[in-house]
């Protein structure tokens, strides 16, 4: 999948959204042209995961930097900074980039829908699955969105320039009962559960019913969450035993994968920026891991409140690779050297690269222990403890911690909190957890937070696109 993307990729990432599919020349191909055979869809599906690429190399800076588990401690005013700080206005191109980029997924998807309904479906024997597969690349756009943003244009097929000026913001609850919800329960009826060659890394059943979950805890619609995440737990998916071997990028797509952005490395301008992204600034320390292009970026540095919450699971596993705070390193030659600025650092995306900026890291988007600590949340709130604590105690148990018994179902709900950190550091939970579970402003007022920052503001780029205050509007206090 990774190098089917990269091909596609190269034709049609940077083509806009009305002609993404120009595997033939402009001047001689139409997009209807192209929509006929297995293999055309193939290839138009192939073209929607392209975009996640950009997106999710940014998520950090939604995800983790704008909550309490991450910080950028050196190098200040830059994007994650804004975002850390609750400082991020408007004009930030980061933005427009976010709502361009999610808006050409969900256009790529549409079209390749719409098409889908004009064909001979006995001429496609993969028509289900490519349904299926852009039903579940439309609905991570939009759920994407809809957290970033809050109430964003609903499109659900192709427009014309007057439909697109004309389709104003929708509200929240809408998207999600119209689109998201309905796209991942389709998506999971026609996605197969595995796939084999080339064509593993797509969309498959279990990440479906998984994003599905993932929607249905957010909405806090903690019966369907159960429903449907228990039956994520009957689809062959298994925690690995050595929790660093999700780490190891030579091996992807193992038991605990459901999920991934898809990179690839090799000079073709399609890896990670990832491994960079978080690497110390320190040319030695990137030499010593065979990281090639010189020192990092350092992006994205554990908090000390992190730090913390490890100091209080002595033994922990994780706690090696997701958090440093040694201030330092050991060279080759055993001898301990200090980083010049950051005192912390996370080896989660340290793996050797052959250029700059293209590392073979992969984003996980959704692996089967995020699954499990989301059962357990539904199932506590729930009134189901004990069985909250058989799925929060498996992702313990491989992290080398002890088990917990006999906890009431409000002791229990800190503690899944607690343990979605420890496990799923800096991978984009922590800031939507704290939004979907009401603490966000609890927890992060003391650093800047206020109400209006539950959500980011709409981009200025496309407010003076539109010039029309009843179609698009900003969000209150921005």
């Amino acid at each position: 999948m990774k190098r089917i993307i990269t091909i596609i990729g190269l034709v049609v990432l940077a083509s806009c959204s009305n002609d993404f599919i120009n595997l033939s020349p402009h001047d001689t191909v139409t997009i209807n042209q192209l929509y006929h055979t297995d293999s055309d869809f193939q290839d138009a599906i192939t073209g929607c995961y392209a975009p996640l690429r950009d997106r999710y190399g940014w998520m950090y800076i939604f995800g983790d930097l704008r909550g309490d588990d991450a910080w950028r401690e050196v190098i200040r005013g830059l994007p994650a900074v804004r975002s850390n700080d609750f400082t991020m206005d408007a004009s930030e191109s980061l933005l427009a980039e976010t709502w361009s980029g999610y808006y050409q997924i969900i256009s790529r998807t549409n079209a390749v829908l719409a098409n889908m309904e004009q064909v001979d479906t006995s001429l496609l024997p993969n028509w289900e699955r490519y349904v299926g597969e852009a039903r579940f690349l439309r609905a991570l756009a939009y759920f994407d969105l809809v957290r970033i943003f809050g109430d964003v244009p609903m499109i659900t097929s192709p427009l014309t320039i007057d439909e697109a000026y004309a389709t104003r913001r929708e509200q929240v609850g809408k998207i999600y009962d119209e689109v998201i919800i309905p796209d991942l329960i389709d998506a999971g009826n026609k996605l197969p559960t595995t796939y084999s060659g080339a064509d593993v890394g797509r969309a498959t059943k279990g990440a479906a019913k998984a994003l599905l979950g993932k929607v249905y805890l957010t909405r806090n619609d903690f019966e369907h969450a159960e429903t449907v995440l228990t039956e994520v737990t009957t689809l062959g998916y298994a925690l690995l035993a050595n929790y660093d071997d999700l780490w190891d990028y030579t091996n992807e797509h193992h038991s605990e994968y459901i999920f991934d952005v898809e990179y690839i490395s090799g000079g073709v301008g399609q890896g990670s920026r990832i491994t960079y992204t978080f690497l110390p600034l320190s040319t030695e320390f990137a030499a010593l891991n065979g990281i090639a292009g010189g020192s990092g970026g350092e992006d994205l540095n554990p908090t000390q409140d992190l730090v913390n919450l490890f100091d209080t699971s002595p033994g922990d596993l994780r706690r090696a690779v997701t958090v440093d705070a040694s201030g330092g390193f050991i060279n080759g030659a055993g001898q301990f050297v200090r980083f010049i600025q950051a005192a912390t650092y996370t080896k989660k995306y340290l793996t050797s690269t052959g250029s700059q900026n293209d590392s073979p890291a992969n984003w996980k988007v959704i692996r089967y222990a995020d699954v499990l600590l989301m059962l357990a949340e539904a199932l506590n709130e729930n009134g189901k403890t004990e069985e909250a604590l058989i799925h929060l105690n498996r992702v313990r148990v491989r992290a080398g911690v002890p088990s917990y018994s006999n906890t009431e179902q409000a002791d229990l709900r800190e503690k899944i909190y607690d343990e979605r950190r420890l496990e799923l550091a800096f991978e984009g939970h922590r800031w939507f957890d704290l939004l979907r579970t009401g603490r966000a402003l609890e927890v992060l007022q003391s650093q800047g937070m206020q109400p209006h920052n539950h959500v980011f503001p709409i981009p200025l780029s496309q407010l003076q696109i539109i010039n029309n205050n009843e179609i698009l509007w900003q969000n209150q206090g921005y």
